[in-house]
C-alpha cells in the first residue's frame, strides 16, 4: 500500500475532545495545548505523525487510513498478528471451487456497529461499490482481477475471477476488503468520515481530521478478537518532536510512526524515565519512481544511469543510521521470491563510468547534464525524507552528469500530482498489503497500477499472471525472477531500502510488541495499567 503520513498537531481541547473525555496534549512545536492526555480508565492513547486519507475503505490506500480501517471493519478473512496465512474473520469458511471461483460462507449473527445485520448482500455491495467508485486514492487496484461477485443466499458469497489468482484469499484480508453496510454507504461515492460504521472490534466514537480519533468497543462485534482495553485514542502530531514530548511526559502511552533514527537511538536510552523502544520485523520500503513516458527520464539510458549512481549504502548509514537495509529488488528481503536484480545489473556500489557510458547514448554528458526535478513529500514518510532526497540529489549532481533540483509538497497534494504524472522523479513508500512477493511487485507493474510511472510492459504483465495463477513455489519464483530482470533493466522504479517497525511506549502499557505487526497496529492487544 502506498501508505503513509502528513499531519497537523493535536489542537487544543475543544468540543470534540470534551465529548471524548480526553485532555489534549501538545506543545508549542506541535500546535496543541492542554494539561495532559488520558484514554480514560483502561484506555490507551497512541501518538503518531501518520496521516489519514479517508475512513471509507473505498477511498483509502495508505497506512494511516488502514490503521483505523482494519480495526473498525471486518474482512472475510484476516491475517492474525505475527502470522502470514489468512484465517476466517466475518467468514465461517472460504475455498476455491475452481481456479477462478472463490466461495465464502458467512458466520451467523454478524452485525455492524449500528445493529444492521451483515449479510452476503453487504459483501457483494462492498466489492461492486469498490470497483464502481474506483477512487484514485482507493484500493480498487487490489481487486482488479475480480470479474463479478454473486450472493446466491444470505450467507453465501461467490467471487468470479478474470483469471486464476492464488493470492485472492490474502487480498480479501486487506483494508481493500473491509466490509461496509449497504444501508449506510452510498453505492457511487465515498461516505463522510463522521458517518462510517463497521462490524469490527471497535467503532469510531469521534474523529477530527489531523487532530484526534477515538474508538470504543463495538458491542455488536461478532468476531473472535478479545479487547484488552476499554477505548483507544489516536492523537495526531505534525512534528516528531511534539510526539516525543507527549510520550516522555506520559501524555501519550505509545508513540508510533514516525521517529527519526536519531530519535529511536536516543529514546532507547531513556529506560530510567519509564520508556521502552520496541522493534519488529519491518516490510516498509522506499522507492524512487521515474517517469518512463515523458521528459528526460523517458529515455531508458537516463533511468539506467540514475540506477547506476544511487548509493544505497550511504543512504542506509548516513541518513538512516543503519536502521534500514539497502534494497536491490522489488520483492522484499526475507520474502519468498526475493532477488537482487539491481545489484546484478548495476553493481552494489555507484559507477560513474557506467552512468557516463549510458548517458552518452542518450545525448547527455558532463558538458550537457540531465536536467531533473526530484520530488519528495516532507512529512508523510517522516522527517527523514528531506535528508534522504537531499542526499540523492547530491549523489546525482556529484557525478557531474545530472543537474537535479529538489522540490516537495505535502501528501494530500503530492498524491494527486503524482497520479497526474506531474513528477519526473519522485519518492514513494510501500507497506505490503499482505505477506507475499506478489504484493511487493504486482501493484507496481500490473496494467492498472496504483501509481503513475508511464511504464507498461505486456511481457511483465504476463509473468504476473503466471505467478498469480499457481501455488507452485518454484514456478512462482521463476516468474518473479524473470519479471524482476525485465523491470530492473528498464528501471522505471528504483528500490532504495527496506526498514523496520519501531514504537516507543511507557512502562504502564503492555502488549505493544504483539500489536506492532507489519499488517497494522492491533489496537485490541494493548492494555494500560495505572492512571
Amino acid at each position: 500500500m502506498s501508505r503513509s503520513r502528513t499531519i497537523t498537531a493535536l489542537a487544543a481541547a475543544g468540543t470534540a475532545l470534551a465529548m471524548a473525555s480526553i485532555s489534549a496534549c501538545g506543545s508549542s512545536s506541535g500546535g496543541g495545548s492542554g494539561s495532559g492526555s488520558s484514554g480514560g480508565k483502561g484506555g490507551v492513547v497512541l501518538g503518531t505523525t501518520d496521516s489519514v486519507t479517508a475512513l471509507d475503505p473505498a477511498g483509502a490506500y495508505d497506512h494511516g487510513s488502514w490503521e483505523i480501517i482494519l480495526n473498525v471493519y471486518q474482512t472475510l478473512l484476516t491475517i492474525p498478528a505475527g502470522q502470514t496465512k489468512p484465517v476466517p474473520d466475518a467468514a465461517k469458511s472460504c475455498a476455491f471451487t475452481n481456479p477462478s471461483t472463490y466461495s465464502c460462507t458467512l458466520k451467523s449473527a454478524q452485525k455492524f456497529s449500528n445493529g444492521d445485520a451483515l449479510t452476503s448482500k453487504d459483501v457483494k455491495f462492498t466489492f461492486d461499490r469498490l470497483a464502481k467508485i474506483n477512487d484514485p486514492n482507493g484500493p480498487a487496484s487490489i481487486f482488479q482481477g475480480l470479474k463479478s461477485t454473486d450472493a446466491p443466499s444470505p450467507t453465501q458469497v461467490v467471487f468470479h475471477l478474470a483469471a486464476p489468482d492464488a493470492t485472492f484469499p490474502q487480498r480479501l484480508a486487506t483494508g481493500g476488503g473491509a466490509l461496509v453496510d449497504a444501508k449506510v454507504f452510498p453505492a457511487d461515492k465515498l461516505l463522510a468520515d463522521a458517518k462510517v460504521v463497521g462490524s469490527g472490534p471497535y467503532q469510531v466514537k469521534s474523529y477530527t481530521p489531523k487532530q484526534i480519533a477515538q474508538f470504543t468497543p463495538n458491542k455488536d462485534y461478532g468476531g473472535s478478537l478479545k479487547l484488552a482495553n476499554s477505548q483507544f485514542v489516536i492523537q495526531y502530531f505534525s512534528e516528531p518532536s511534539a510526539m516525543r514530548q507527549a510520550v516522555e511526559q506520559k501524555k501519550a502511552d505509545i508513540a508510533y510512526r514516525t521517529f527519526s533514527p536519531t530519535d529511536i537511538n536516543s529514546l532507547s536510552k531513556e529506560s530510567a524515565k519509564g520508556l521502552k523502544v520496541y522493534n519488529s520485523r519491518g516490510t516498509e520500503k522506499r522507492y524512487l519512481v521515474l517517469d518512463s513516458k515523458k521528459g528526460p527520464t523517458a529515455k531508458k539510458a537516463v533511468r539506467q544511469a540514475i540506477a547506476s549512481l544511487i548509493d544505497r549504502n550511504a543512504i542506509a548509514s548516513n541518513v538512516w543510521d543503519g536502521t534500514v537495509k539497502p534494497l536491490y529488488g522489488m520483492v522484499g528481503i526475507g520474502v519468498e521470491g526475493h532477488t537482487d536484480p539491481f545489484k546484478q545489473l548495476y553493481g552494489a556500489t555507484p559507477s560513474k563510468a557506467k552512468a557516463t557510458a549510458l548517458l552518452k547514448t542518450a545525448g547527455y554528458s558532463a558538458a550537457k547534464p540531465v536536467p531533473l526535478a526530484l520530488w519528495y513529500t516532507p512529512t508523510h514518510y517522516g522527517p527523514t525524507s528531506v535528508d534522504e532526497f537531499t542526499l540523492i540529489q547530491r549523489q546525482l549532481n556529484a557525478s557531474g552528469l545530472f543537474k537535479v533540483s529538489l522540490h516537495s509538497t505535502e501528501w494530500n497534494q503530492y498524491q494527486k500530482d503524482e497520479k497526474a504524472g506531474q513528477y519526473p522523479a519522485y519518492e514513494i513508500g510501500w507497506f505490503p498489503d499482505f505477506p507475499d512477493a506478489d504484493n511487493d511487485y504486482a501493484p507496481f507493474y500490473s496494467k492498472d497500477t496504483f501509481l503513475y510511472t508511464g511504464y507498461n510492459n505486456p511481457a511483465v504483465q504476463k509473468l504476473i499472471g503466471v505467478e498469480q495463477g499457481t501455488t507452485d513455489v518454484a514456478k512462482r519464483n521463476a516468474a518473479f525472477t524473470a519479471a524482476e530482470k525485465l523491470t530492473a533493466a528498464d528501471a522505471p522504479i528504483v528500490p532504495l531500502w527496506q526498514g523496520n517497525l519501531n514504537a516507543v511506549a511507557n512502562n504502564t502499557v503492555s502488549g505493544v510488541q504483539q500489536a506492532l505487526d507489519p499488517q497494522f497496529f492491533r489496537f485490541n492487544l494493548v492494555s494500560r495499567s495505572g492512571k
